[in-house]
């Protein structure tokens, strides 16, 4: 997202994470897989024949549920790779926070999780080429504080909520933590901008794709500063695993040349031009 790895030591326990994992499996709403491709290769998957995902399926536009079907940016784009690997998709949900120590001890097969890519968590999986360009953003109550417009308008005192393990809650760690601003973690994102209706905390720092689809249910908040931090999002895949890296980046420049990515693109940002890397 976003997102920052758990702390590079942790890599040292993946052996105590693998007995320790909570993901939950819940299958794409599209299912198997469809015509044969160039990028089609015979890849050695947790379970043959099928690509295993893990994400926290909480993170809209990127992936969520929505009338007991899973929907979202990553979900289709996902899919559309799966299909041209010739591998059925299922999905695995687990908490962000552990989520690159569970890959590197093969839980499942990659992740996509609206990931940002950083050279800490290049320390623990490795990442397929950037599929979107991302930034932060603030959010906050324009009824409890009408006058916070950007982060300078935060004080000491103030609080503001972020996701654990991302590079929002960096960020923030990063910018105001020496402000005197304190910063609250959430496991799951969308808890934060409810603790921001209720006037609990004073702001969120989180993905502006996300914070602008949680605003839309939300009359009371408003994401009032974007926040450019050149971030990318790529693919996580275990580091032993270069198979299946090159398998989901040949498939991925496909969907881009073919305009798959495209339509999914226009499809969760409508308005917002396609990058030109991305075939726009």
């Amino acid at each position: 997202m976003r997102r920052k790895a758990p702390a590079i030591g942790a890599v040292l326990l993946v052996v105590l994470l693998l007995a320790a994992g909570c993901g939950k499996k819940a299958k794409t709403p599209t299912g198997g897989a469809s015509s044969q491709s160039p990028t089609k290769a015979a890849l050695d998957t947790v379970k043959p024949g099928t690509l295993t995902v893990g994400s926290c399926l909480e993170y809209k536009p990127f992936e969520y549920t929505e009338g007991g079907t899973l929907k979202g940016f990553d979900v289709e784009i996902m899919q559309a790779i799966a299909d041209k690997l010739g591998l059925k998709l299922e999905w695995t949900k687990h908490d962000f926070d552990t989520i690159f120590t569970a890959l590197a001890a093969n839980q499942f097969d990659a992740v996509a999780a609206a990931s940002t890519i950083t050279a800490e968590r290049q320390q623990v999986v490795d990442f397929s080429d950037p599929y979107y360009n991302a930034r932060q953003s603030l959010t906050v109550n324009t009824t409890k504080t009408p006058a916070i417009l950007t982060t300078d308008d935060l004080k000491s005192g103030d609080t503001v909520g972020a996701q654990k393990g991302t590079t929002g809650l960096t960020w923030a760690k990063d910018n105001l933590g020496s402000k005197g601003i304190t910063i609250k973690t959430y496991t799951d994102a969308p808890d934060a901008f409810t603790d921001l209706e209720a006037g609990q905390i004073t702001g969120v720092i989180n993905d502006e794709p996300s914070s602008e689809q949680e605003v839309q249910s939300r009359p009371d908040l408003k994401v009032v500063e974007p926040i450019d931090t050149g971030e990318h999002y790529g693919i996580a895949v275990a580091k032993n695993r270069t198979d299946i890296k090159d398998g989901i980046n040949g498939a991925l420049k496909e969907i881009i040349a073919d305009g798959t990515y495209k339509t999914i693109f226009q499809k969760y940002f409508p308005g917002v031009p396609v990058p030109p890397e991305y075939g726009g």
